[in-house]
């Protein structure tokens, strides 16, 4: 919140959007999923480390192998403790488009609607779907998808980077040096977390944010 100047009407409208939208009861056949991408840097130790032991900690050197970058993609319904997560090589506009194929047609085949709140990088538009697929498909898919964004300067209000924060506390948050064990790894945690369904407690409402954010405000 920090970057925050002022909080216009336009700002306003998009943030009372998402924090309605998480005030609403669940209804799983209009699930709200939260979508983010994670970058991440494949590092490769030069020497061996030290495994950790009863005692001790990890040691490796602060000398590493750059192996080049990937993108994880995630999305959280968090209201039912479920995730899905993909690891690609980079985040473009076909990637994105694909992976929320991924949502509606294998995660989510019979719902209403999928209530997609994400953040305004350009990516995150319905032209994505129509530079990836015919205009058939792209209407298809987009037929299954209600957009929210938050605002600009505020994808803090996006759950899903609670749930990025999380990930990188417990699996990526340290040296993976391969694409595929990054995979496997990321693949392993998601499981461990759908399998407790474990959800995030959103506390943060209209009236809070009025009450913290009113003083940046204006008419």
């Amino acid at each position: 919140m920090w970057c925050i100047q002022t909080i216009d009407a336009i700002f306003r409208a998009c943030m009372y959007d998402v924090l309605d939208l998480y005030e609403e009861p669940y209804d799983p056949k209009k699930p709200i999923v939260c979508l983010d991408e994670k970058p991440k840097q494949l590092l490769g130790e030069k020497r061996m480390s030290i495994p950790m032991k009863p005692g001790g900690p990890e040691k490796y050197d602060y000398e590493y192998v750059r192996n080049g970058t990937a993108n994880i993609f995630l999305a959280v319904e968090f209201k039912a403790g479920k995730r899905v997560i993909r690891v690609n090589k980079r985040r473009t506009m076909k990637d994105f488009a694909l992976f929320v194929k991924i949502l509606v047609d294998e995660e989510y085949p019979d719902i209403e609607a999928l209530r997609l709140v994400t953040d305004n990088l350009n990516t995150h538009k319905e032209k994505s779907f129509y530079e990836t697929f015919s205009k058939d498909e792209a209407e298809r898919i987009l037929s299954k998808i209600e957009f929210h964004y938050t605002p600009k300067h505020a994808s803090w209000l996006n759950a899903a980077e609670i749930e990025i924060n999380v990930m990188d506390i417990e699996c990526t948050g340290r040296r993976i040096g391969e694409m595929e064990t990054l995979v496997r790894e990321v693949a392993a945690w998601t499981k461990r977390r759908n399998d407790q369904e474990k959800k995030i407690d959103w506390k943060f409402t209209r009236e809070k944010a009025d009450k913290k954010l009113s003083k940046y405000y204006v008419s």
